[in-house]
């Protein structure tokens, strides 16, 4: 177990290093440092090598020409500049609550953008001035869609953060595909195999192997089957899709340039990057902030106490167990998987940075 301090300081050194300021470099570090507490290590630190690779490869630029192409009272659309997806976001998200605060709902599209690490971190950024926060991305061609043979969309996470009064607040931060590719990689690390009805191969048949996606197959869409709800999986990931990189011009589905080695640039495209989409909806836009709470809480109470199925604990609200996970990882520190303190140790060496 490693102490959150340790582990956020040796990350916002390692964005220093490589050019971000230290304000961006702080912000950066608090989102990857967020998913690790709230137990979504799949977007935290083992994302770090992926972001450094980038950089070598000068696909991110580290001072982007962010700016805000188009606007009206309550939308806009940013070309982030290819710059780094943690650094772009937050601004535009901002960007929405601002907006929201005159027009009682602002909404934010980006493209030339990259990975912004857990989608639940935007959408909560509404919470403390009384606002929705909506929150999704596009990413890397790994799922195929219903009765397609090869990934043409990206797992696609949307988040929704809700204020409450006496409740905790509703966050649901989940992809659009049944598991995330960094749960996989997780997997495969530790021999671990996931259930049936995710993956196929490349000729399509069904398939239990964790490293799958590196073999030329794909993650199936939510749902999996038509007959079990597959196509419906397609419809949510084709949304996530279209607000995130139709709407602002990004780069869409099989168009998207892939970020990872065993991923094939199959789309000679120009490199635009991927899209967000942002939201932050005013509650006192359709009735007061504290009515409001007060009812979600209601909400929220009921589904706490809903009679549950025999040998089942009870209900589980969108937020709990990240939130329950931020507060003992904080206490107790944090773990971190072999290969990704491996490759951890090995940017320390390359930077170097000292780290634990």
């Amino acid at each position: 177990m490693y102490p959150y301090k340790t582990l956020f300081d040796f990350t916002k050194s390692v964005f220093e290093r490589i050019g971000l300021k230290e304000e961006e470099a702080r912000q950066a570090a608090d989102i990857l440092m967020r998913a690790e507490l709230r137990n979504i290590s799949t977007h935290g630190l083992m994302r770090l090598p992926e972001y450094i690779n980038l950089w070598k490869n000068r696909r991110i630029t580290i001072t982007p020409d962010y700016r805000v192409v188009h606007q009206t009272p309550s939308t806009a659309l940013v070309d982030g500049g290819k710059g780094l997806g943690l650094v772009t976001a937050p601004k535009a998200m901002r960007l929405a609550i601002e907006k929201a605060k005159t027009a009682g709902t602002g909404w934010v599209a980006v493209r030339n953008s990259y990975h912004y690490g857990i989608a639940g971190y935007y959408a909560m950024m509404a919470l403390k001035e009384d606002m929705i926060g909506i929150s999704m991305t596009n990413a890397n061609p790994l799922v195929a869609p219903t009765f397609g043979l090869h990934g043409m969309l990206g797992t696609n996470p949307i988040a929704v953060a809700i204020p409450t009064h006496r409740q905790p607040p509703f966050v649901a931060d989940f992809a659009t595909a049944p598991i995330a590719r960094g749960k996989l990689d997780v997997m495969e690390e530790k021999g671990k195999t996931p259930p049936e009805g995710l993956l196929q191969d490349e000729t399509g048949m069904p398939t239990t192997n964790p490293g799958i996606l590196k073999r030329n197959g794909a993650l199936l869409t939510l749902g999996g089957s038509l007959q079990t709800g597959g196509h419906k999986g397609f419809c949510l990931t084709a949304v996530v899709d279209i607000l995130s990189a139709v709407l602002p011009g990004a780069n869409f589905g099989p168009m998207v340039v892939p970020t990872l080695g065993y991923v094939k640039d199959k789309t000679g495209s120009e490199d635009k990057g991927i899209g967000h989409f942002f939201g932050a909806i005013r509650i006192d836009a359709f009735q007061t902030a504290e009515d409001f709470k007060a009812y979600m809480d209601s909400w929220i109470e009921a589904f706490r106490n809903a009679e549950t199925i025999p040998g089942q604990e009870k209900v589980i609200i969108p937020g709990d167990p990240e939130r329950e996970a931020e507060k003992i990882n904080m206490e107790k520190g944090i773990a971190l998987s072999v290969n990704t303190l491996y490759k951890l140790k090995r940017i320390s060496e390359e930077l170097e940075i000292p780290f634990i």
